[in-house]
């Protein structure tokens, strides 16, 4: 009985990544002939979950907007790069991030390591309105209250383990993904998703002990 459930699930998984990769196949394709429809139809699917992703990479509306036109005008001319091997919105992430390094290293910032310490409080606004379309991962284990805590802590992170945490929770990517996402070895993706799950914590108890003193 265990063994045909696991022989079950085991199926279902590979048809699944068989769906996923030829979607992504067809993605390519269709970018390559520069498909104007495709381009719409990957807008409209992915366009919460990118704007999301640049809000917590910036931890600044503004800047966030503006990338996300940026992004869709690299996939618009640069859309022929995408192969099909991995997944689009891996591909998408990857094309975001770049696009926020450029920028900060056009601020005399070499890399996304520097953002924390050089972010002053005019360029990490609180209380930013996160992007979401449908419920994420991790919107699914939190209630609306949750979410507003858990937002909250996640902005006051170093942004390198905040991106970790959004990638893994928020998007769904495995470590592997996000190890191509950001270009870092798996090790320091483990090290990294640890680091900042253990930096949220005692956030997230000073957000609750805040807010039961007051009460």
């Amino acid at each position: 009985m265990f063994a045909s459930a696991t022989t079950a699930n085991s199926v279902r998984t590979r048809e699944a990544q068989e769906l996923v990769r030829q979607e992504s196949l067809e993605i390519a394709q269709g970018l390559k002939r520069q498909d104007a429809g495709l381009l719409d139809q990957l807008i409209v699917r992915y366009q919460h979950r990118l704007l999301r992703y640049l809000l917590y990479l910036t931890s600044n509306r503004e800047q966030a907007e503006d990338l996300f036109q940026e992004v869709w005008m690299r996939v618009l001319v640069r859309g022929g790069q995408f192969n099909g091997k991995a997944r689009f919105d891996t591909w998408l992430f990857t094309v975001a991030r770049n696009l926020v390094i450029d920028l900060r290293r056009k601020r005399t910032m070499s890399s996304l390591d520097e953002m924390f310490e050089a972010s002053g409080d005019e360029d990490r606004p609180m209380g930013i309105e996160i992007a979401a379309d449908s419920p994420s991962p991790f919107d699914q284990c939190a209630g609306g209250e949750d979410r507003e805590r858990l937002a909250a802590a996640l902005l006051q992170m170093e942004p390198l383990y905040r991106e970790v945490l959004v990638l893994r929770f928020h998007e769904d990517l495995s470590l592997e993904e996000i190890a191509n996402v950001t270009r870092a070895p798996l090790s320091t993706v483990k090290s990294r998703l640890y680091r900042g799950l253990a930096s949220m914590k005692p956030k997230l108890q000073d957000s609750y002990g805040s807010e039961q003193a007051v009460l």
